[in-house]
């Protein structure tokens, strides 16, 4: 069995889930009403800079790298359980945010709430390593110069790195291979020197 087929069903029937499961911007920034959050728990699929940018964090000429949901690992996330009158709404608001142009597709994944250590199902987005835009594993090397180089209607692809390692402090995680990311990036940008000193 695959991990895809263990922990995520694709096409999911929207209609029987409530909750949203966000690892990226969307923890927080979710863009839709809710009535609960609560970090939760995902086994099967890890948080990677693995999509390219041609627009919001790059261009086609200079693509940069967003965070996708990759098979293997695990990922500590918040899951938001949507009122039933805003589930349509919220839907229609994730998919149109999140489908449009990038590597992903939609799924019904299972994660555990680690307030009440119960496991729900809910809707989130995952990589599509068939998507064009699918970077997949670059490397650190190769990935901290795609990032330090790259920038998009949304900005500079490094401050989306650094917000994102910001943000996911602020909720008690840490990250580690994002944040030998943030450390090499810096390194390359002479933020830091070799010894680690600012």
């Amino acid at each position: 069995m695959t991990v895809t087929d263990s922990t995520a069903q694709r096409d999911p029937d929207t209609a029987e889930l409530e909750w949203v499961f966000g690892y990226g911007s969307l923890m927080w920034n979710p863009g839709f009403p809710f009535i609960e959050q609560q970090q939760a728990m995902l086994h099967g699929y890890h948080r990677s800079f693995c999509i390219f940018s041609h627009h919001y964090r790059g261009t086609p000429e200079q693509p940069g790298l967003v965070l996708g949901l990759d098979e293997g690992g695990h990922c500590q996330g918040v899951a938001f359980r949507v009122a039933r009158p805003d589930w349509a709404k919220a839907v229609d608001y994730l998919n149109e945010r999140e489908l449009i142009g990038y590597a992903y597709r939609p799924v019904s994944i299972a994660v555990e709430l680690e307030k009440t250590r119960q496991t729900v199902q809910a809707y989130s987005f995952v990589a599509d390593p068939t998507h064009p835009t699918y970077a997949g594993d670059l490397g650190l090397d190769v990935s901290a110069e795609t990032i330090m180089h790259a920038a998009g209607e949304g900005g500079l692809n490094r401050d989306y790195l650094i917000n994102s390692v910001k943000q996911l402090e602020t909720r008690g995680y840490r990250d580690a291979p994002l944040h030998q990311l943030l450390e090499r990036i810096e390194l390359l940008t002479g933020l830091i020197d070799q010894g680690g000193g600012i």
